[in-house]
């Protein structure tokens, strides 16, 4: 739930610092009411599940997990309305941002991948954590992810595209902490050194261009 109400305040508050219209704000607060609603339901499932069979059972996976798809459903719709009413205020904003940068090269793109996954490398054996391909700080997969995303999205200047690879990047850098190789500190440094590496070399690249 605090995920969920931290979610809806940042999409309330962007969409009235976008001021989009009445009736979109309406959608979007009623979506939003919708999720955590389906939340609430599948609390109360669970609670009341594990009231009544405290054990392990198949019937009460099945009911859990039910509960906890209709929470999914239900953010993924969310989700679709937001991107549909959103989409036309964020996109060309930020495709102007990604404008700015121009086009990079394909060289460039290389190179900035190598540097991250040598800085990467570096940083764990200076801090003696981990190896080059598992564990430590930072992150190898999150910053070779994010570095990928944020090179697409600069050589493509295509918003759209960018924000699917950084979803990518996202659910790579997040399998780390489901797979309990990472912490989220670990994660979260890796997609920094990746992001903030790519954009430092690709910039590099085009003034000497």
């Amino acid at each position: 739930m605090r995920t969920h109400f931290i979610a809806a305040l940042v999409v309330l508050l962007v969409a009235l610092y976008l001021r989009v219209s009445p009736i979109e704000f309406a959608l979007l607060a009623l979506s939003i009411l919708f999720v955590l609603f389906a939340e609430l339901i599948n609390t109360a499932v669970e609670a009341v599940v594990d009231l009544v069979s405290p054990g392990f059972h198949p019937l009460a996976k099945t009911a859990k997990d039910t509960a906890a798809g209709a929470v999914l459903i239900a953010a993924c719709g969310a989700g679709i309305m937001g991107y549909l009413i959103l989409a036309k205020y964020i996109l060309p904003l930020y495709g102007k941002a990604l404008a700015m940068f121009g086009t990079q090269s394909d060289l460039g793109t290389v190179v900035a991948i190598l540097v991250v996954i040598i800085v990467v490398i570096m940083i764990k054996s200076l801090r003696g954590t981990g190896t080059p391909l598992q564990g430590g700080a930072p992150s190898g997969h999150a910053a070779v992810a994010f570095s990928i995303a944020t090179a697409v999205s600069l050589n493509t200047g295509d918003p759209l595209i960018s924000l699917l690879s950084f979803a990518l990047a996202t659910m790579v850098s997040h399998s780390r902490l489901l797979m309990r190789i990472h912490a989220m500190r670990e994660v979260v440094i890796g997609s920094l050194v990746g992001t903030v590496i790519t954009v430092i070399v690709l910039l590099a690249f085009r003034h000497l261009g």
